[in-house]
């Protein structure tokens, strides 16, 4: 007798667990990113703009949220998606090109930043994707050198919002 008590006892409370593990699984946040997800591949097409993201020079951006990830031709195309009220979200990580430490014409994938901390220079002159550029980096005297020697000037997320983003024309043409 007391081993069948012990016996259900020991499934009841190993279907208790199971039932919590399963629980806690469903709760769980968005993956962490990793450097594969994230990387720009030549038939990725904007999420906006539906355009191939590397037929354009200078960084570009992505959002990883609870959906997956996003990827965007630039940080001003990311920006302006994420500042929509349907896409304002905390949860949702947004990553840019470091191009302190990348090739305007080919950011390098292993340099993406946080591009809530980021720094970013509007005004430059630099060519990118359609819209505004907006030149990321980790570095604020990077941002400050390339501010200083284009006439452009630094911005930080916060500073950035769908006014910024709405002045294509004035900003910077379109190449391709």
């Amino acid at each position: 007798m007391i081993n069948k008590v012990s016996l259900t006892a020991g499934r009841f409370l190993a279907g208790i667990m199971v039932c919590l593990a399963l629980a806690a699984c469903g709760k769980a946040g968005p993956p962490p990113a990793t450097e594969a997800a994230l990387a720009f591949h030549p038939s990725d097409e904007c999420h906006v703009c539906g355009m191939l993201i590397n037929d354009f020079p200078g960084p570009k951006g992505a959002a990883v949220g609870a959906n997956g990830v996003k990827k965007f031709c630039s940080p001003a195309e990311m920006l302006g998606w994420w500042l929509q009220p349907e896409n304002h979200r905390a949860d949702v990580k947004l990553y840019v090109h470091d191009m302190g430490r990348s090739h305007w014409n080919t950011p390098d994938d292993a340099h993406l930043i946080d591009a809530r901390t980021a720094y970013f220079v509007v005004g430059s002159g630099l060519k990118g994707a359609m819209g505004v550029v907006l030149a990321s980096f980790s570095d604020a005297q990077a941002a400050q050198k390339l501010a200083s020697d284009t006439g452009g000037r630094v911005l930080r997320l916060e500073d950035i919002d769908q006014k910024l983003l709405g002045q294509a024309t004035a900003m910077a043409p379109m190449s391709h």
